[in-house]
């Protein structure tokens, strides 16, 4: 297989990527075909549909798979499950699936703008199938251990003068990132600083006891204002 399109994410590196899609809603996204697909009638009826699957690769992992288990995050990155019981990144084929939001079809670029991915920036796109209630809705099946470990938010703490160079749509949406804590599940010092990626910024954080505490920007970031790289 080759991939038909890449897509475009706020995120450059894998870690503070929402684990699943439709998490952190307003997250906005583009799929970008290749030259070759960008044929504006592949996508002409998508525009009637709400929310896409899209079918791609975990293209940040690079080494060979050779467990039968994985350790889930929402176990506390503990508890063994095997692979197929799991949606982990390390399976043999490395094939994610993903259902996000339609926010508008650029039939004239052959863009397609998507909310609530949980994909990194430059990911290998496959495929993608509109999604169908009535054949992909299943609102009473059971999930599992996800049924009786449901996702814990943590408060977040970021910084006026972060929030003001940011702008309110992109803070609430490193806000809700953060609330999912992006940490490894094994991690608690309260005293280390994390680094992540976001619209080509480095963020800073610690999560000290159920708080995630947003620190600075680095100096070289092109948010910040000469008087703001002073102060730091």
């Amino acid at each position: 297989m080759t991939p038909i399109a890449h897509f475009h994410s706020p995120f450059s590196t894998k870690f503070g990527i929402p684990k699943q899609s439709g998490l952190v809603e307003e997250l906005e996204g583009e799929i970008v075909f290749e030259p070759e697909y960008r044929n504006r009638d592949a996508l002409r009826g998508l525009e009637e549909f709400d929310y896409l699957w899209i079918i791609w690769q975990f293209s940040a992992n690079k080494h060979k798979v050779v467990s039968p288990t994985v350790r889930p995050p929402l176990l506390g990155g503990n508890m063994r499950m095997g692979v197929w019981a799991t949606r982990s990144p390390f399976r043999p084929n490395g094939l994610g699936l993903s259902s996000v939001r339609i926010k508008k079809v650029d039939f004239e670029r052959c863009i397609i703008h998507v909310l609530g991915a949980d994909l990194m920036n430059g990911t290998p796109i496959f495929d993608i199938k509109p999604y169908i209630t009535y054949a992909d809705s299943h609102p009473k099946a059971r999930s599992g251990f996800v049924d009786t470990h449901p996702i814990v938010r943590l408060a977040v703490e970021i910084p006026a003068h972060l929030a003001s160079q940011l702008g309110p749509e992109r803070t609430e949406i490193l806000r809700k990132t953060l609330e999912l804590d992006p940490r490894p599940h094994y991690h608690s010092d309260d005293t280390k600083t994390y680094g992540m990626s976001f619209y080509n910024m480095d963020i800073k954080f610690r999560v000290c006891k159920g708080k995630v505490i947003v620190t600075a920007l680095p100096t070289d970031s092109p948010l910040l204002s000469p008087d703001e790289r002073k102060k730091d």
